[in-house]
């Protein structure tokens, strides 16, 4: 491929680089787990606030060049390709551990959420919503149903920073049995990726159900979920994201 030819005899302008994709894990990252299995009754909200930190700026940066290869895509359009995106995802999620019973079943929630709080925060940047805001994750826990209102959702996210804080000055408080430890655990973001998970989680240790429950549980609760998320979006209106915050 060659160069094109300068203009009007100027000479050809030096090609900028292009931006790096922001690079966002695929799965919870080893930090966050760590961070759940010491704190299991706030995992929903530690999962959420490390969403919108490391897959908040992924989703602005996705809808911005969206925008300036398609400027006249309507915002039904960008959404309708994040969902497309992330049911699929969600659908392939299950089974991700390769590990059985119980440790397995943790696991394969817990990238359920990530991917599920993924969808949310591209669905709200197709809509000109902020999705590295920090009221993204107060919308991530109503959306998944893990609190009913934005008030409640927006004290246990007090909660989970403090003791997030107080875990990385302090430390953990000590080992705890781990079988009760990961069934909490599950339980907790089971609920968080939706009722039909919670089956698909248990479900896991009967051989071979785990495998068909998975695919159909995944991408149903998961679609779910979209359809909440669009109409919370749709419902404020087209907006601009915002530039970078001042320091």
């Amino acid at each position: 491929m060659t160069d094109p030819a300068p203009v009007d005899g100027e000479p050809n302008a030096v090609p900028t680089a292009p931006v790096s994709p922001v690079e966002a894990p695929e799965a919870p990252p080893a930090k966050l787990w760590d961070r759940m299995r010491e704190d299991p009754q706030y995992a929903p909200e530690h999962l959420a606030l490390e969403a919108v930190r490391r897959l908040g700026p992924e989703a602005a940066q996705w809808a911005a060049r969206e925008r300036a290869l398609r400027p006249d895509a309507p915002p039904e359009h960008l959404a309708d390709q994040a969902v497309r995106k992330f049911v699929n995802h969600a659908r392939l999620s299950g089974a991700v551990s390769g590990a059985a019973g119980l440790p397995g079943a943790v696991i394969d929630v817990g990238v359920l959420a990530w991917t599920q709080a993924r969808l949310v925060l591209h669905v709200a940047a197709a809509y000109g919503v902020d999705p590295a805001h920090p009221d993204r994750a107060t919308d991530l826990l109503v959306l998944q149903r893990v609190h009913k209102v934005a008030e409640t959702a927006r004290l246990a996210l007090g909660v989970a920073a403090g003791r997030e804080r107080a875990g990385a000055l302090f430390g953990s408080a000590g080992d705890r049995a781990l079988g009760r430890v990961m069934l909490q655990l599950g339980v907790r973001l089971a609920r968080m990726a939706g009722v039909r998970a919670a089956k698909r989680m248990f479900a896991k240790v009967v051989p071979g159900a785990a495998i068909v429950l998975g695919t159909w549980a995944n991408s149903a609760a998961t679609k779910e979920l979209a359809d909440r998320t669009r109409a919370l979006y749709r419902a404020a209106g087209p907006r601009q994201l915002p530039g970078p915050r001042q320091p």
